[in-house]
């Protein structure tokens, strides 16, 4: 057995009298491992040496010097990956208030506290604790995958964007060169260069989501109409693509599992819209959110459909309706595959003519409220 499997969760419990202190270590010693510090200042102390493995923190309010809510602010600031609980016998609504909305603190304990509430408590911090850490370790995985596949691919990319300008300066010197060479070399040179942009979209997307989640202690609550938002923002629209996207709510939600790997869906998905729509007179993208009776993302276009017997192999096969501008017809596949580790699944309706409709549907959350728009 490892030290990973030995070693038990720690925290941090922080209060000027000491007989408190003793009986929280002895409710709870059988449990974690508690550390003991009688004021803020003793509490920084032990920090600087432990925080690397103190997961939750308890503090008293009211206490000589620097209160409760100063040490909290400081390790929110300074430690933001601990999880904070208040203690306090004061009914002092305006700084209770005031702690809870600044995103301080995970719970507060009113004193005088009892076995019960204490263990309760104590077990739903450390399932916060575990969730970000998992939610992390993801994070980085994706960052530190997306920034070897950026790098990876906008090598030669650039070549061939290099030289296919090479071929058209090449074919602007001489009068008599194939049209065709040059239109073939520009649409190679345009295609490189927006392939670029999508991965170096992709990566900073992702890179700054898990920067901003590090940076901030407070559970952000990622919405499916947030990403819809943040994707349109941020994707590498041609002239005019942008006027063809349009969003409706219906009801919005959280999207509480990968929010970007999810993001990375919808631009996949956003991307084979916008290339069936290439040679569509009017052509038209609507997002459409909906939240019940179960939450689903519809992205619909009124492209040239697909046709039935490739619609049946898109989400098992690579097949591609897009052999010619490169694709590979693995896209789709993934997308599937990262709605399935998201508890959801992907469905798509199209008809021959009539357009395309890829309906996201994600996991009904027990608890979980919607907003009506």
């Amino acid at each position: 057995m490892n030290d990973m499997t030995l070693a038990r969760p720690t925290l941090l419990y922080v209060d000027d009298e000491e007989m408190a202190c003793k009986y929280f270590a002895r409710t709870v010693g059988a449990d974690y491992d508690v550390l003991l510090a009688t004021s803020s200042d003793a509490a920084i102390a032990i920090l600087r040496r432990e925080s690397a493995r103190v997961a939750v923190l308890v503090t008293d309010f009211r206490m000589p010097g620097r209160n409760g809510g100063d040490l909290l602010r400081e390790v929110a600031q300074d430690y933001p990956h601990i999880v904070r609980i208040l203690v306090t016998a004061y009914a002092d609504k305006d700084v209770l208030l005031q702690t809870v909305n600044s995103g301080e603190v995970f719970r507060i304990l009113e004193k005088p506290l009892t076995s019960a509430s204490v263990r309760e408590t104590l077990q739903m911090a450390f399932e916060r604790y575990r969730e970000r850490a998992i939610q992390n370790q993801r994070l980085l995985a994706i960052d530190e995958t997306l920034a070897f596949l950026a790098h990876e691919l906008n090598t030669p990319l650039a070549t061939i964007a290099l030289n296919a300008r090479s071929i058209e300066n090449r074919a602007d010197m001489e009068p008599d060169s194939d049209s065709d060479i040059n239109g073939a070399a520009r649409s190679m040179r345009e295609s490189a260069q927006y392939c670029i942009a999508v991965v170096s979209s992709f990566w900073r997307s992702v890179h700054n989501g898990r920067r901003r989640l590090a940076e901030s202690d407070a559970r952000s609550e990622v919405t499916a109409h947030g990403l819809i938002s943040a994707l349109l923002d941020t994707y590498p629209f041609a002239t005019a693509q942008r006027a063809w996207v349009q969003v409706e709510v219906v009801g919005d939600f959280a999207v509480l599992t990968q929010p970007n790997c999810v993001a990375l869906v919808l631009s996949s998905l956003l991307s084979n819209a916008l290339r069936a729509l290439a040679d569509v007179p009017a052509p038209s993208v609507r997002f459409t959110v909906i939240a019940e009776p179960n939450p689903c993302i519809r992205i619909s276009d009124n492209g040239p459909g697909i046709p039935p017997e490739v619609k049946a192999r898109l989400l098992t096969d690579p097949i591609t309706t897009h052999a010619k501008s490169g694709g590979n017809g693995l896209g789709l596949i993934l997308c599937n595959r990262v709605m399935q580790s998201c508890g959801g699944s992907i469905r798509i309706e199209s008809t021959s003519g009539k357009g395309t409709t890829v309906m996201l549907d994600f996991p009904q959350i027990k608890g979980q409220t919607h907003r009506s728009c």
